[in-house]
């Protein structure tokens, strides 16, 4: 770095209940540089310490920024158990588990708050300064040795990595709604870019927290770099554009993907892995395959509700969290956690009824299963086919005729000016013979009993592409599904979404042209269909070729109660429950690529349908 690097460790065991330690500095053995912690220790009644296990969050969002100024909405609604001078966005308040005889260090990620050095988050380097974070957590004199890790989101997805990597002393991990797939759980759903949700995040929580950032300090975020502000030109020359990345890259295969890759399976300490039915669009179904995959012979898988930021909080759930922990880290196991086959490991939360969404209160009706496997092992994975007159049944069609359903795609949302100006120009003469939507649906007559679905969903569809603009010859099709639930009322029933939005069952995506599966692949399921999305693998997409393809759709659960009916809507593009989360990139989704007339193809050599894991009563 340009600057010159000072030591500002500074230690105040006076002013709060427990010692706060800050900008302690910890020696990077895997690369040159150094990374920038604040530690958080109980204090006895003399006001000394002692030896503690310890909770390490390492991650880009500010070890100095307070919570109530990183996000003053959510903050106001946290569990008052958790509001502490130090509470940081997602990650366990040092107030709290100080009291309970941990410590705390939460670490700034390299090339972001103190933290010097070059900004690249979700990289391999970040996950050796990580390692070496948690291997001087385990060193200090403070500290028994045991390391955990606990956090949500970016602070639970660097856990799956670093935990691969198997440093010294740690104990257990706790990934709460955290992605363990970078390219399909979160840059590429299906191929295709989750682009906007990427330059929200970047722009917000990544950039405007870099190292040498000037105007921290005025902006509530955080105090200004130690070091003094570095030039724009500097900054920029300091980091690694996610947007920029992502937008060049698109196959696993490339260098930019393939050195964020590991292998679950080097993951040996025990899990409990925290999925949240309602993050559709990013991290569940990461925690679902990260807790399938992993190597670990203790591990936990637990399924909840609700926004993104504040169940960590709750306390029903912290009880979990300190149970695990207490287990792993201070051998006080109080219900069998660390006994092989004492606890069922999956725990289900059932989301029957409609409640509503963002309505903690009201979730807490959904009562509780648990499971000895996942998926279940009773699961009764049932087919249920499209219809070309719109139906969607578990009796196949019978029909002799060839047919199809169309829909358009452009590649751009409806209220992009360019799709209108394609419409109005390009659609013209066929507006009578076209239904113009985006999307077609398909939906299942009335459940006549109570009906159960939990696990993943797969849908097999014959779609093709057809032209319809004078010089546009379409090579694309990009396929999104979704799941709905209808009630018995006629009513659709949302459920909670990551930012308390409401949200459909679950969704699915994929890119016709990267629709080949490797069934030789030891993660390939016949409920979950393996893709490597190499660039070898990319197939041609010809207007007129009819191609069968295989969508995986994220996971889910839902009780029916008799009446209630489902909808499985095939779509263009981005349809409601995205909110942040949509591929709406000109140059992924270009309308050179995409425009046309979509279909769907029905008859004898052309079966449609979306298998669904229904779970028959015990």
């Amino acid at each position: 770095m340009p600057n010159q690097i000072r030591d500002l460790h500074a230690v105040d065991d006076k002013s709060f209940p427990y010692i706060f330690e800050q900008n302690a500095t910890v020696p990077l053995k895997t690369s040159s540089g150094l990374v920038r912690v604040n530690v958080y220790r109980p204090k006895d009644a003399e006001g000394k310490g002692g030896k503690h296990p310890v909770l390490v969050t390492y991650g880009p969002y500010g070890k100095d920024i307070y919570y109530g100024d990183f996000h003053p909405g959510s903050f106001a609604e946290l569990n008052p158990e958790h509001k502490s001078p130090h509470s940081a966005w997602e990650t366990p308040d040092p107030g709290f588990w100080t009291r309970n005889g941990y410590a705390v260090v939460r670490a700034d990620e390299r090339g972001l708050g103190q933290s010097p050095g070059f900004l690249d988050t979700m990289s391999r380097g970040t996950s050796e300064a990580f390692f070496d974070v948690v291997e001087w957590a385990a060193d200090q004199p403070w500290s028994t040795g045991k390391v955990g890790l606990l956090g949500i989101s970016y602070f639970a997805g660097s856990q799956w990595r670093v935990a691969a990597q198997q440093p010294k002393g740690l104990s257990a991990i706790v990934p709460w709604e955290g992605m363990s797939d970078y390219y399909r759980d979160r840059c590429r759903h299906g191929g295709i870019l989750s682009n906007e949700f990427i330059k929200f995040w970047w722009e917000r929580q990544i950039v405007s927290n870099q190292y040498g950032k000037g105007g921290r300090a005025a902006r509530k975020w955080g105090p200004d770099t130690i070091e003094g502000d570095l030039s724009e030109e500097e900054l920029k020359a300091n980091r690694q554009d996610q947007n920029i990345d992502n937008a060049n890259n698109h196959f696993r295969d490339q260098r930019y993907y393939a050195s964020k890759e590991y292998n679950k399976e080097d993951i040996t300490v025990p899990i409990l892995s925290v999925a949240n039915w309602g993050g559709i669009l990013l991290h569940l179904r990461g925690n679902v395959e990260g807790y399938t995959q992993a190597g670990s012979k203790l591990k936990y898988l637990r399924f909840i509700t609700g926004r993104h930021d504040l169940p960590f909080y709750y306390k029903e759930e912290v009880e979990v969290q300190k149970s695990f922990l207490d287990a792993f880290l201070k051998d006080d196991d109080r219900v069998g956690w660390s006994i092989p086959g004492k606890l069922p490991p999956v725990d289900v939360v059932l989301r029957k009824g409609d409640v509503g969404f963002n309505d903690a209160a009201a979730e807490r009706v959904y009562t509780r299963r648990t499971e000895t496997e996942w998926p279940i092992a009773r699961t009764q994975y049932t087919p249920y086919y499209l219809a070309p007159s719109l139906g969607l049944s578990p009796t196949k069609p019978t029909t002799a005729s060839i047919s199809k359903v169309s829909y358009v795609a452009t590649g751009f949302e409806e209220n992009d000016g360019r799709e209108i100006g394609a419409v109005s120009q390009g659609w013209k003469p066929l507006a009578d013979a076209f239904d113009l939507s985006q999307q077609v649906s398909f939906t299942t007559g009335s459940f006549e009993v109570e009906t159960e679905i939990t696990g993943h969903i797969t849908a097999h569809l014959n779609v093709s592409v057809s032209p319809t603009i004078s010089g546009i010859s379409p090579s694309e099709i990009d396929l999104f599904v979704t799941l709905r639930h209808i009630s018995s009322a006629g009513k659709e029933v949302f459920y909670t979404g990551t930012a308390g939005n409401p949200v459909p069952l679950c969704k699915g995506w994929l890119r016709t042209s990267l629709r080949k599966v490797n069934k030789e692949h030891i993660n390939h399921r016949e409920w979950l269909p393996h893709r490597d999305y190499f660039s070898s693998d990319v197939l041609p997409v010809i207007p007129g070729e009819v191609y069968p393809v295989d969508v995986e759709v994220w996971p889910t659960n839902v009780v029916l109660s008799p009446g209630s009916k489902l909808v499985f809507e095939v779509s263009s593009g981005d349809t409601q429950g995205c909110e942040r989360f949509k591929h709406t990139s000109p140059t992924d989704r270009p309308r050179e690529k995409l425009a046309g007339m979509n279909h769907i193809h029905f008859g004898p050599r052309y079966e449609n349908f979306v298998t669904l894991p229904i779970i028959p009563s015990k």
